[in-house]
């Protein structure tokens, strides 16, 4: 008998039964549990939380997002595979959130070490990693939020002769970078291994969120034609990167992200671009024609 079918027995005596918040009864695997039966079956955390999860079986850390994720977009989550080019502002935020909600494997990708102009914004950074590399940093942060999720990660800058054999196996890819050439090349890697790209960009209170999908390039539209000797960064090199606006957009960059993996409605259309300016209050879709 395998291992998987030998768990498969045993999860129901070891299943406890409690109370969500909204007084229903239901069946949990704490965390000490999922780590004791992993290692006694010789199984990845990951494996057994999917296992308690087909029984009806709701890994305890997850309980709060089943309402909203039921069981089987949560289990769709811990099969997923997400990108993320990009470990710094938006990509910290958006590491942590997926790891949160169970992502089962991020690839990171970045070849920058914090410096202390990252400590204003970036989750990852503080007085003591200075110097570290972002996406070594992001990967111990994530090994100890979630030992479910696995991560794999890049000491390097993405690039057009890179990414497609770092990104194959991925299910979506989010972009955190902060210069267009580089976006520019992801969305053409994106395209060619037929994923979906979920862009993001911030400029002071300002932020901006489209999901791209791999037959309908948006970057250009978005932009303008990336030329050489042309610009390369936004205006976010006038504006700067406050605090909040990379949390606020990751959020919405990950809330994307999960709609789509876990099959929920809800994602940003085709050619739309969602904008969100902190100062006024206000967000608005803005229709965008490649």
């Amino acid at each position: 008998m395998s291992e998987l079918r030998k768990l498969t027995s045993v999860l129901e005596e070891a299943a406890a039964t409690g109370k969500d918040p909204a007084g229903n009864n239901y069946r949990f695997l704490t965390l000490a549990q999922t780590s004791q039966l992993a290692g006694e079956h010789n199984l990845t955390s990951r494996e057994v939380e999917l296992a308690a999860l087909q029984q009806g079986i709701i890994p305890d850390r997850y309980q709060r997002s089943i309402g909203t994720l039921g069981l089987k977009g949560q289990a769709k989550l811990l099969e997923s595979s997400v990108g993320i080019v990009g470990a710094g502002g938006l990509g910290g935020f958006v590491l942590e959130l997926l790891t949160r909600m169970g992502i089962g494997k991020l690839v990171v990708v970045d070849g920058d070490s914090f410096t202390d102009s990252n400590l204003n914004r970036q989750l990852f950074s503080s007085e003591e990693t200075l110097g570290c590399s972002k996406a070594e940093t992001a990967a111990k942060r994530i090994a100890a939020v979630n030992s479910a999720t696995e991560v794999e990660a890049h000491h390097l800058f993405g690039d057009a002769d890179n990414l497609p054999a770092l990104l194959k196996g991925c299910d979506l890819v989010i972009d955190c970078l902060d210069n267009l050439p580089s976006r520019f090349a992801l969305e053409k890697v994106c395209s060619q291994l037929g994923l979906i790209l979920i862009h993001g960009a911030i400029a002071g209170f300002l932020g901006q969120v489209a999901v791209i999908r791999p037959d309908r390039p948006l970057l250009e539209a978005i932009y303008g034609p990336v030329t050489e000797g042309g610009i390369t960064k936004g205006v976010e090199v006038q504006l700067g990167n406050p605090a909040a606006t990379p949390a606020m957009l990751a959020s919405w960059q990950a809330s994307e992200a999960v709609k789509i993996l876990a099959g929920l409605e809800g994602v940003l259309a085709d050619n739309k671009l969602l904008i969100i300016d902190m100062q006024s209050a206000e967000s608005y879709q803005v229709e965008v024609t490649a």
